[in-house]
């Protein structure tokens, strides 16, 4: 194997690359807006490995792994690649407005103590207003929880391109119409102005990897599930920990602003930031901290989450063909989950198997 073509630039592909150009492959990652350009460029950057769809669960020992993933590549990633990411350990304190709010919380902090590395304790009233006190005063209680970690998502993306890059990839910005072959082999990538030749082809577009069914030939369960962020300017200092709570999440990110987010729709390719989704955010963002009314909405994204009819990834070799490859479908979690998809991709790709718990991800379970 020498030369690998990967469609798309997000973080999958771009980890892939990175992982590909450790093991001595090169490669080619073809994307149409530039790295990091859709949902792995526009999302809050959040790495929990405890909760979230199919965590505790199926998707929890590849959540865990990547994770520490992440705290490995913190120590060397911006040193390969001249790119600073953020990231960092943070604490988040969830807030309840009444006793429906508590049992959810309870798992959460049941969880998190029992994990390494991970701690949670009970907050009451008083000191939730201590810790906060623009907080809404109608908040009952609040549980603090910390472990998990954070990185800027177009950053971190970008690190892991310009590190694969360094190493022997390129970056090529075009669109992709069609694949080579010969026989039960892909032997090249058509572009609208031209083609790349390759000896193994990786789709990893994340809600566009149903492109790819017509070239392959092979179902492709993904659909786009639509995301949508605010990131306010606001008024004094920026609160001291991500809040949750009352419909909202803030998040405190490298940019200075604070961020709220995010919605979940099936829209369709639909990428437009919408009036729906921008009070939505406030409304809930003004439950939890009142003071938010008066913030200045400084930049309002949208982006489309690969999902899944199951909630978990296609980690896979594609049926039928000796050389085509899938890696996609993360939906929330792939910025979390790209270090063990692009390792497991780059392995299954360069020897046939791999070590990263991704046994039950295959293309296969939708047959």
């Amino acid at each position: 194997m020498t030369h690998v073509a990967i469609i798309g630039g997000g973080a999958m592909g771009c980890s892939a690359a990175y992982y590909l150009a450790k093991a001595g492959v090169q490669s080619t990652f073809i994307e149409s807006e530039g790295i990091g350009s859709q949902a792995s460029g526009y999302n809050a950057g959040g790495l929990n490995p405890l909760t979230g769809e199919g965590i505790p669960g199926l998707l929890g020992e590849i959540a865990a792994t990547s994770f520490a993933m992440h705290a490995k590549l913190a120590q060397t990633l911006e040193e390969e690649s001249g790119v600073e990411y953020h990231h960092k350990s943070i604490a988040f304190v969830t807030v309840a407005f009444d006793d429906a709010d508590i049992p959810g919380m309870q798992m959460t902090h049941d969880i998190f103590e029992g994990a390494d590395g991970f701690n949670a304790h009970w907050i009451d009233a008083a000191d939730l207003r201590q810790l906060e006190p623009r907080l809404n005063p109608e908040a009952q209680r609040g549980l603090y929880a910390y472990g998990n970690a954070i990185v800027s998502g177009y950053e971190f993306t970008n690190a892991l391109a310009r590190a694969a890059e360094r190493m022997s990839a390129e970056i090529k910005q075009a669109t992709v119409v069609s694949l080579r072959a010969d026989g039960d082999r892909v032997t090249g990538v058509v572009l609208e102005d031209g083609a790349i030749d390759c000896d193994a082809v990786l789709v990893a577009s994340g809600p566009w990897s149903g492109k790819a069914e017509e070239w392959l030939g092979i179902d492709i369960p993904i659909e786009p599930y639509k995301g949508e962020i605010l990131r306010l300017r606001i008024d004094g200092d920026m609160p001291p920990y991500d809040f949750s709570g009352g419909g909202a999440n803030l998040h405190l990110r490298a940019d200075g602003l604070l961020w709220v987010g995010a919605t979940e729709e099936r829209k369709g390719f639909d990428r437009e930031p919408s009036d729906y989704a921008r009070s939505t955010l406030m409304r809930g963002a003004t439950k939890l901290m009142p003071c938010l009314e008066s913030a200045e909405i400084a930049r309002h994204t949208a982006c489309l989450r690969p999902l899944t009819p199951d909630w978990l990834p296609i980690v896979s070799a594609a049926p039928g063909w000796d050389n085509a490859y899938l890696a996609t479908g993360a939906g929330k979690k792939g910025i979390l989950l790209a270090p063990a998809i692009g390792k497991a991709t780059a392995d299954i790709i360069t020897t046939g198997a791999t070590d990263m718990p991704v046994s039950g991800f295959g293309i296969e379970r939708f047959a």
